[in-house]
C-alpha cells in the first residue's frame, strides 16, 4: 500500500498519532489538511504522470513508469507517453531515475547514485532544517509547513512499507510488498478502516488533495534550487539547480494527472456485488489476487493489518517528535487556533 489510497491513509494515522501525543506540528498539517495530504503523495511521488496513450482514443492512460502491454479502455494498442520540455522528450522512468530518489532520500535513488542516500539516523536533521528553511524562505502561511509535513510522512511510511527500515511486520499473502498483497492493503485500508474507522469521503479528499497546488518548497528539499538555508549548510552535496525547469515541468505534470489517477483509483476500489450476493472486488483484481474481498478482510485480519498501519502511525509520530527536538524553533509553532480534523471531517 504505497500509492495515492495508502499514503494518504498513513497520512491520516500519522497526524492522528501525533496530536494524540500532543506534537506541536500536528495542529499544523490539520488547519491545512489538503496540503499535508497532498505532500504525503505527490511530495515524493514524481511519477504521477501517464505511461502511455491509447492508440484507438488517443487519450491517456496508466500511471508512470508502469508498463502497459495494452489499452485499459479498449484493450487495443498504445504508443509510450512523454514529456516534452524545452525541446526534449522524457519518459516517466528517465523522469523516476532523475527525481525519485530526490524526493524520498532514504532509498530511490538511481544505480550511480546510491551514496547519496540520507541515513535514517538523520532524517531528523534533514527534515528540521527543511522546515526552517520553509519558515524562512516560503512563508508566511502555514500552507508550506504542512505541505513537508505530508512529505515526511511519505519518507518514513515508504521507508517502512517497502523493507528499507525494519520493525514493520506484515505478512499477507505472500510477502509485504508485492502485487498480491498491495491490492489487499489497499481495498481493506479504503474500506475497513478509511471508510468504517474514519468515515473519509473518499472521493472529497482525493480532489482536495489533487487540486492543490505546486509548492516551490519542494524543488528545495530535492535539492534541485539553488542552495541556500540550514539544509544547504548541513547538506551541502548534491545540490543541482540546473534541474530545476525540468523539476517544475514534472511537478506541473503532477498535479495535472493526479485528479485524473484518483478517478482511476477509486474506480479500483469499487466493490460489487458477488454471485453470492455479498460486497466484492472487481473481476480483475479478484484474478489477480486469487481471493474475494471477504477472503482479503481475513486474511488482513489474521496478519493483523490494523496492528501494523497503528504501528506506522506511531513511527511517524515518532519522527515529528525527533524533528521538533532537532530545532527548538518549531517547538514554538503548533496552537489550537484555525480549523482541525473535525472541521475537515464535516467536509468529507
Amino acid at each position: 500500500m504505497s500509492g495515492i489510497v495508502g499514503h494518504t491513509l498513513y497520512a491520516v494515522l500519522g497526524v492522528k498519532a501525533a496530536a494524540h501525543r500532543g506534537v506541536a506540528l500536528a495542529a499544523i498539517a490539520t488547519r491545512n489538511f489538503p496540503s499535508y495530504l497532498a505532500g504525503a503523495y505527490l511530495g515524493s511521488d514524481i511519477q504521477v504522470m501517464p505511461e502511455a496513450w491509447c492508440v484507438d482514443t488517443g487519450r491517456e492512460v496508466g500511471f508512470g513508469t508502469v508498463p502497459l502491454a495494452k489499452s485499459p479502455l479498449t484493450g487495443g494498442a498504445v504508443r509510450p507517453w512523454v514529456l516534452k520540455h524545452e525541446g526534449r522528450e522524457y519518459r516517466p522512468m528517465e523522469i523516476h531515475e532523475r527525481f525519485y530518489g530526490r524526493a524520498h532520500l532514504v532509498f530511490g535513488w538511481a544505480k550511480a547514485e546510491r551514496g547519496n542516500a540520507v541515513p535514517w539516523d538523520r532524517l531528523d536533521e534533514y527534515f528540521a532544517a527543511v522546515l526552517e528553511d520553509t519558515l524562512e524562505f516560503f512563508g508566511p502561511s502555514e500552507r508550506a509547513v504542512a505541505y513537508v509535513l505530508g512529505w515526511m510522512v511519505h519518507v518514513v511510511s515508504d521507508s517502512l512499507i517497502k523493507s528499507q527500515r525494519a520493525g514493520l511486520e506484515l505478512h499477507l499473502v505472500d510477502g509485504k510488498y508485492t502485487p498480491r498483497n498491495r491490492p489487499i492493503q489497499d481495498l481493506v485500508g479504503f474500506h475497513e478502516i478509511g471508510v468504517k474507522e474514519f468515515r473519509l469521503n473518499w472521493p472529497a479528499l482525493l480532489a482536495d488533495l489533487a487540486a492543490t497546488p505546486v509548492e516551490p518548497v519542494q524543488a528545495h528539499y530535492m535539492r534541485v534550487a539553488e542552495k541556500r538555508g540550514r539544509l544547504a549548510r548541513e547538506f551541502p552535496e548534491q545540490w543541482e539547480p540546473t534541474q530545476r525547469g525540468l523539476l517544475d515541468a514534472v511537478l506541473a505534470e503532477n498535479r495535472r494527472w493526479c485528479a485524473q489517477h484518483a478517478r482511476d483509483e477509486l474506480k479500483a476500489m469499487e466493490l460489487v456485488r458477488g454471485a453470492d450476493g455479498r460486497p466484492d472486488c472487481n473481476a480483475e483484481i479478484r484474478r489477480s489476487v486469487g481471493l474475494s474481498y471477504d477472503q482479503m478482510v481475513a486474511v488482513a485480519e489474521k496478519a493483523h493489518f490494523r496492528r501494523a498501519l497503528g504501528y506506522i502511525g506511531d513511527v511517524i509520530a515518532d519522527m515529528m517528535e525527533a524533528t521538533v527536538r532537532a530545532s527548538p524553533r518549531l517547538a514554538q509553532l503548533g496552537g489550537d487556533h484555525g480549523p482541525g480534523w473535525e472541521t475537515w471531517m464535516k467536509r468529507w
